[in-house]
């Protein structure tokens, strides 16, 4: 919750200013709020820069005032939606099966999810950590068909690292990360090695070139530093 939609445009003028210095290998993609997400979008057109919404309603529709259905995110062209982002599991008491309703509403409509798994400091020092992400990725993830399965993104959020300043270490990303492919291989297979798995948790240009060199991070979901353009644009260019 960041930005009027003003700021929000300088920001993504900016990033489109710098476009040629990153790699056309490397994917980008804004989540603005959804107050601009709309002129972002169209901002966006043919930059190759795609758009993902930070959230979706779980429902199609009715009367559920104040929520944003994945259809009506469809409609203005965005691609992605961020669904179980630490914050709204935290704030929002969003639990695993009204994620995993909210997943099936974005694939419904064509939307890319970028779904959020991690645990909380509590989780990681109790060594509880992988059984949780465990089963964030069984009640939603493991729910889904092949077919599915293949249009979703991993993010690995390790809560104890998200604006607190802390960093999981790069061995410590890794670690997780090659769990999670190693539970997706078991119920996909081969499929699973295709999928994009994001770290997420205090990413910053200091520590983005290591993180990303780990053989199972295959990005990041870049929090605070993706509102400084500079250093959004100098992890783009890490990778």
């Amino acid at each position: 919750m960041n930005t009027t939609c003003q700021e929000g445009e300088t920001l993504v003028n900016a990033l489109i200013a710098a476009k040629n210095e990153i790699s056309s290998d490397v994917d980008l993609i804004v989540a603005p709020p959804f107050t601009h997400i709309y002129s972002i979008t169209k901002l966006l057109n043919e930059t190759k820069i795609d758009v993902s919404a930070q959230n979706c309603a779980a429902e199609e529709q009715g009367a559920y005032t104040g929520e944003v259905s994945a259809k009506m995110i469809a409609a203005i062209g965005v691609k992605y939606c961020i669904i179980g982002h630490s914050e709204r599991r935290q704030y929002y008491g969003e639990t695993n099966s009204i994620l995993l309703q909210k997943v099936q509403q974005a694939l419904k409509v064509g939307l890319q999810p970028i779904f959020c798994i991690g645990e909380i400091l509590a989780e990681r020092e109790e060594n509880r950590h992988f059984e949780v992400v465990k089963t964030q990725l069984e009640e939603v993830v493991l729910q889904l068909s092949s077919s599915d399965f293949e249009k979703i993104i991993i993010a690995y959020e390790p809560v104890w690292a998200i604006g607190t300043g802390k960093t999981a270490t790069s061995q410590q990303a890794q670690e997780m990360h090659a769990f999670i492919r190693e539970i997706l291989i078991e119920k996909f297979g081969d499929l699973a090695n295709n999928i994009s798995i994001l770290y997420g948790g205090s990413c910053k240009p200091s520590n983005a070139k290591e993180i990303f060199a780990q053989p199972d991070v295959d990005g990041g979901l870049i929090g605070g530093a993706s509102l400084v353009v500079e250093d959004f644009i100098a992890i783009a260019k890490s990778f």
